[in-house]
């Protein structure tokens, strides 16, 4: 068991501390835990304020698809971390993560709702969206919840999705972001995306023409990042929730201009330079500005810049602290 503030982690725990069982629960995956799954855990923040529980989260890491398509790559909206911190922010008090492996695979819905949510959780009320399924086969759904419901004791509720022009979904949202549209996927989490990565060393080339840029490295190569670009992005340096968060611009792209291959973030403060060096960031997209192109020379591309800064001063004056920020 891990301890990150006022919510406690279990992981492959035998025995769980004796407060811990008979909460009330969301069960998912919650990537992202977008706008969508918030319903879902407020739905179980109801019914444990009703019963008088603990508010937990079951789910899920890896990620099902890891595991069912090994070698597949799959792109995470949150990595475990992320997606603990987020929980914690909604008030979650229990976070339960079941190991996904074959031998998961092979156990039937209806076992799973008996070994792990009675017997192992002891769980007073379940909350799950509508779309959610589980067990051998994926066979098991919302109708299978609300009747073990009933036959073990256990309150049950089944969570439509939220529609937003559509309905809110984790899929919907990586679509938006492989598209370049980070404000909209921003409506429908709730919060700005954002990447966190360690700035190491790079050529320096944006310092010889007058803007300096950290050069962020994901730290895991599972993150997905949205479509190539130059992005309005904030910028929080230091750890939460003492961390600040700067305006600046970044270039996720492979510099065109210069011939270059690898795929880079690359982040420029517009509020003045900083030594960031081995720091690790947290790169929030506020809105895409343009695609990334190939210019006749560094004149071009300095001016190009230049327009890029003063646009991306122009978005941040105008959301000013209402934007939310991860």
């Amino acid at each position: 068991m891990e301890q990150a503030l006022a919510m406690r982690v279990h992981r492959r725990a035998v025995v769980l501390p004796a407060d811990a069982r008979g909460a009330s629960v969301a069960i998912g995956n919650f990537d992202g835990v977008h706008r969508g799954h918030r319903e879902v855990i407020d739905s179980a923040a109801q019914a444990a304020r009703r019963l008088g529980t603990r508010l937990g989260v079951v789910t899920f890491e890896p990620h099902p698809r890891e595991v069912v398509r090994p070698g597949e790559r799959v792109p995470r909206l949150t990595l475990f971390h992320r997606k603990a911190e987020l929980l914690r922010d909604l008030g979650v008090e229990e976070l339960f993560v079941v190991p996904f492996d074959p031998a998961l695979m092979r156990v039937t819905a209806e076992d799973f709702v008996a070994g792990t949510l009675v017997e192992r959780l002891n769980v007073r009320a379940v909350a799950a969206g509508t779309n959610f399924r589980f067990g051998h086969g994926r066979r098991g759904d919302v109708a299978t919840l609300q009747a073990a419901g009933v036959r073990y004791g256990f309150a049950f509720v089944a969570v439509p999705p939220i529609q937003d022009d559509g309905p809110i979904s984790s899929s919907r949202i990586r679509t938006l972001l492989a598209d370049g549209d980070v404000s909209r996927a921003a409506a429908l989490l709730g919060y700005a995306y954002a990447v966190d990565g360690i700035v190491r060393p790079g050529d320096h080339r944006g310092r010889t023409i007058g803007f300096p840029t950290a050069n962020v490295h994901p730290i895991d190569p599972r993150v997905l990042l949205p479509a190539i670009g130059v992005y309005a992005v904030r910028v929080a340096l230091g750890r939460r929730p003492a961390a600040v968060w700067r305006p600046a611009v970044a270039n996720l792209g492979r510099r065109p201009t210069f011939d270059g291959r690898t795929l880079l973030l690359e982040v420029h403060l517009l509020d003045g330079d900083a030594e960031l060096y081995g720091q690790r960031l947290r790169v929030a997209f506020v809105e895409r500005l343009r695609g990334e192109h190939r210019f006749a020379g560094i004149a071009e591309l300095r001016a190009q810049i230049e327009h890029d800064c003063a646009q991306a001063r122009t978005i941040h004056g105008r959301l000013g602290t209402d934007q939310r920020l991860p």
